[in-house]
């Protein structure tokens, strides 16, 4: 028997036993998961987590091998996106990434302590900023923003009808201009590869679509109503709680600053369409999408509602398998080949999170060509169930 062979049978007899042990259930309950500390992700052996580190490893290089065809200074930015109105960094990482199972981390690669932009990722953080409103009573998902909301941003009639939830789901059809951007995308100069050619504007609540502008306003609007920056409250509520570093900073465009108690606030976007935006790591992302894939706990401190949770993962009347500003899978479109119970926060360029409830699983894959499910489905490929 060669070495080879001898290592695949000694594998597959570890991943045997485990799989006797192992209960049933795809997820584990919050109290019995494992939570990184500050500072510290704990490792372990993949075969010892009953995943064959030979094809584990084969995944890696697939994703290594994926290098986005953005320029590494980003000089592209306005030719996609129109007009910056914030800060862009003036060089990228390279393609890098973290794998999650059953909470410890089985593989890494390329530079994922390199703060980037992650773009609309951003979105799927402000769906938990507004998830803490929820928890603090702070506002109720179906009620009309203009309820708490009083800034002239939801006078018109039509924008008065605009609830929460429709913008969670970016189906609110808000109509009006924020920080220079109007939410009709029309015009070259200002939206780049991303300009919408004219519509009729529909009833708020009957139509999806993407759209920065709309989810600026819902930015905005959560500051008003938490009386704080958007960014204070993540920290405070949200990302100091999972042991988050100190080194992601979510960045206002220039212009983008209200008066709040006699100082200047900066509302912060969406995304970082037009510059900005959320600049992260990939450990402090695999954290966020390690929360999620806990239901919102975190060591037994409940961050969102798990019934929030829930909403959030369910898919809108409208939308393309879409939730509270996450892409869903339930058709298997989005994420071809992985369960229908696995959800992603996708951003430009591509910085993803993808969280597989039914593998216990969440894959961080950055600066990448093609759909994240072209690394899921191989890092799912190597479990040995």
């Amino acid at each position: 028997m060669t070495h080879r062979a001898r290592r695949s049978v000694l594998a597959l007899s570890i991943v045997t036993a485990l799989s006797l042990a192992l209960p049933a259930t795809p997820t584990l309950a919050a109290d019995a998961a494992y939570f990184p500390p500050a500072g510290e992700w704990a490792r372990k052996d993949p075969a010892a987590l009953g995943m064959d580190p030979v094809a584990l490893a084969a995944a890696i290089a697939f994703a290594q091998s994926r290098e986005t065809e953005r320029p590494l200074d980003l000089s592209d930015q306005e030719a996609i996106f129109g007009t910056r109105l914030g800060s862009m960094p003036t060089r990228r990482a390279a393609t890098n990434g973290v794998v999650i199972y059953k909470g410890y981390v089985v593989a890494e690669f390329g530079d994922t302590r390199f703060v980037d932009p992650t773009y609309s990722v951003a979105k799927s953080m402000l769906a938990t900023v507004a998830g803490v409103a929820v928890r603090e009573g702070r506002l109720q998902v179906d009620e009309p923003v203009a309820q708490r909301v009083a800034d002239g941003g939801y006078a018109t009639p039509h924008n008065a009808a605009v609830t929460w939830k429709q913008h969670l789901q970016q189906e609110s059809e808000w109509d009006g201009e924020l920080w220079g951007k109007h939410s009709n995308f029309i015009g070259k100069a200002a939206f780049g590869k991303g300009e919408k050619k004219p519509r009729a504007i529909k009833t708020p609540g009957t139509f999806y679509e993407y759209n920065d502008t709309r989810v600026n306003r819902l930015a905005l609007s959560l500051l008003r109503v938490f009386g704080q920056s958007v960014p204070d409250v993540f920290q405070q509520q949200v990302m100091d709680p999972i042991g988050a570093s100190s080194t992601w900073k979510w960045v206002p465009y220039h212009n983008s600053y209200v008066e709040l108690n006699g100082k200047q606030v900066a509302s912060v976007s969406g995304g970082t369409r037009w510059g900005g935006g959320m600049w992260i790591d990939s450990w402090d992302m695999a954290r966020f999408g390690y929360l999620w894939l806990r239901q919102g706990n975190w060591a037994g401190k409940q961050i969102l509602p798990p019934a929030y949770v829930t909403a959030a993962l369910t898919p809108s009347a409208n939308g393309p398998d879409y939730g509270y500003l996450w892409w869903l899978n339930t058709k298997g479109k989005n994420l071809p080949g992985m369960p229908a119970t696995t959800f992603a926060a996708l951003g430009a360029g591509s910085n993803d999170i993808v969280v597989s409830p039914e593998h216990d699983l969440v894959i961080v894959w950055r600066w990448h060509a093609g759909n994240a499910a072209e690394f899921a489905t191989r890092v799912v490929g190597a479990i040995r169930k």
